[in-house]
């Protein structure tokens, strides 16, 4: 694999063979990643291992409570190079990795360790032009994007708990792709732990100190309507990922007092409750205004500017992880089944939401996550003949 001659404004990170770092705003590799989960369950209670095959690729919904580590590297495929037998055999090496069989483990036990693989516009227009996932994301205002940092056509996120497997695992899927696919850049990230919500649920913080990921499609019939794609079959149980690395201006955020914070924001930041009451869980009510006509929720607060009712879209799984490197800011990873899910709420946000302003976007793509696998029915196969 060819690694970028550079990465503009980033330093190298050192990984196994050179560099460690991993994925692409406010809110990656599980359900809980990105909605109020249960408290996490005892040790003698999360399995050992994640299921590398199934319906779904694992680390969208799976698996519960979320890894704190997450790496992606998103790649270009050579010209010349077929994606299915590519596909086919990044899912195998997924398998034996995740069953801790691979020897390039170096013996590391692989835990609750996900891969998750997704194909950028390209690779799906060359499958078929109308098929989801085979449109370029647009460019929106506030970004200072790369070339090598806009776009790709591979997307390989790995996530786990013990952050010593990633730059091991990433190794190990270049290693398999070798000369076929040249790097365009990767990000390391993490999540912050999950906080109390009250009635037995929890969420985590997100870098500007804010519980994060509380709205999304945290039931079975929301994820069918609004993160599932439901076909063509070619793509039937995939879904459609949004990468956005981000800086944050977080000296000018932190000058804030809280009741500024929280008016950006639309929330209460110590306990995530919306500004017009209830419960974190609680839709906040953005009818309700102050005696003296004001409202309660400011008109250019996030939770308004981004809610779906308002921008008239479903519900996206949303996840945030914490960066310090190019700079210091977030991650931020959506799953939907439509993508317009995502870029009509930036382009709602990017008229007047507060929290935009201490945002400046430096990488962005979006990938077709591939249906799930098994033995009989390889990676990508179903798009890939």
């Amino acid at each position: 694999m060819h690694r970028p001659d550079h990465h503009p404004s980033r330093r190298t990170f050192l990984d196994v063979t050179g560099a460690m770092v991993a994925t692409g705003l406010t809110a990656g590799c599980t359900a809980d990643a990105a909605q109020p989960g249960r408290h996490a369950p005892s040790a003698s209670s999360i399995p050992v291992t994640v299921p590398a095959t199934g319906r779904h690729q694992a680390g969208v919904t799976l698996p519960q409570p979320a890894q704190r580590n997450l790496l992606a590297v998103v790649a270009d495929l050579d010209a010349a190079v077929a994606p299915g037998p590519l596909l086919a055999e990044l899912g195998q090496a997924i398998r034996t990795l995740v069953a801790g069989t691979d020897r390039r483990l170096l013996g590391l036990p692989p835990g609750d360790l996900t891969v998750t693989v997704g194909v950028g516009p390209r690779l799906v227009r060359a499958a078929g032009g109308s098929l989801p996932g085979a449109i370029d994301l647009p460019e929106f205002s506030r970004e200072r994007i790369d070339p090598r940092a806009r776009g790709g056509d591979l997307l390989m996120q790995i996530c786990a708990g013990d952050a010593l497997l990633l730059p091991v695992v990433a190794a190990a899927l270049v290693d398999q792709a070798g000369e076929r696919i040249h790097e365009r850049w990767r990000q390391s990230a993490r999540r912050g732990a999950n906080v109390p919500m009250g009635n037995g649920l929890t969420a985590p913080r997100n870098p500007l100190g804010f519980i994060d990921g509380i709205v999304g499609p945290h039931t079975a019939a929301e994820q069918e309507r609004d993160l599932w794609l439901a076909g063509p079959p070619a793509v039937a149980g995939g879904t459609l990922a949004v990468l956005r690395r981000m800086e944050l201006d977080l000296p000018r955020f932190a000058a804030l007092s809280v009741a500024e914070q929280e008016a950006v924001f639309g929330r209460r930041r110590a306990s995530g409750v919306p500004l017009s009451g209830g419960t974190p869980a609680s839709g906040p009510e953005l009818g309700a205004k102050t005696a003296d006509g004001r409202y309660v929720v400011p008109a250019d607060a996030h939770v308004r500017r981004a809610n779906p009712a308002v921008v008239g879209t479903g519900l996206m799984l949303r996840r945030s992880y914490s960066i310090d490197d190019p700079a210091p800011g977030l991650l931020f990873i959506s799953f939907q089944n439509d993508l317009r899910t995502f870029t009509a709420t930036l382009t709602h946000m990017d008229t007047s939401d507060a929290l935009l302003s201490f945002t400046t976007t430096t990488a962005s793509a979006t990938f077709l996550i591939l249906p799930g696998f098994d033995r009989q029915h390889p990676l990508g196969s179903q798009l890939f003949r």
